[in-house]
This record gives structure tokens, sequence and C-alpha cells, in this order.
């Protein structure tokens, strides 16, 4: 059962532009790594992805403002206290429906 919290997200972060991101950074770094396990200088292969990982970030930027990232701004997160009262007032409701008395320690 799916909570309020989850039910906001369309994506999940499951855009064109974040897929992209992820999936040449794993490219770029594994591509660096297959270089220094043949003998590469590790400080040239480690530049060379940082290179390439900052190349790809403002690629995916890109992307993300043609269009394929997440349309909208990420939600705030409720504060803990307004995650606590919320929970008290479902639960509270949840009982008052099923015509149980709340429970203890339930405000």
């Amino acid at each position: 059962m799916a909570d309020a919290h989850h039910e906001e997200h369309e994506d999940h972060g499951n855009t064109v532009a974040a897929w992209f991101l992820t999936i040449s950074w794993i490219v770029a770094w594994s591509v660096a790594a297959v270089g220094i396990m043949i003998g590469g200088d590790m400080a040239t292969w480690t530049g060379i992805a940082l290179g390439a990982s900052v190349v790809l970030a403002v690629i995916a930027g890109v992307m993300k403002k043609a269009g394929l990232g997440r349309k909208e701004p990420r939600p705030v997160p409720p504060t803990r206290e307004e995650w606590e009262a919320s929970r008290a007032s479902s639960t509270e409701a949840g009982a008052e429906k099923k015509g149980e008395p709340a429970p203890a320690g339930a405000k």
C-alpha cells in the first residue's frame, strides 16, 4: 500500500536525462578501471574519467533543460513533527471509522 508521499511522484527519477547520466558514468568509470588494470597510469585514467564525468553531467543538464528531465521541482519532505502529526491523525481517523477507541499514546 503506497502512502500519500509516494503518490505525489510520477517519475521517481526515471527520466531520460537521469538514466543517461547514470549509465554514462558507469561506462566512463568502468573504462577508466580497465585502463588502470591493463597497466595505465592511475592518475591519467582517473583524470580522464573525472573530465568525462563533468562533460557528461553538463550534457545531462542540457538534456534536463530541453525537457528530458524532471518537470517539476522535487517536493519538500515533511519535518519530523509534521510527519508525526499526520501519522497520529490518520491513526485516530482510522480507529474512529472502525468504531474503536484511539490507540494508547495517540493524542
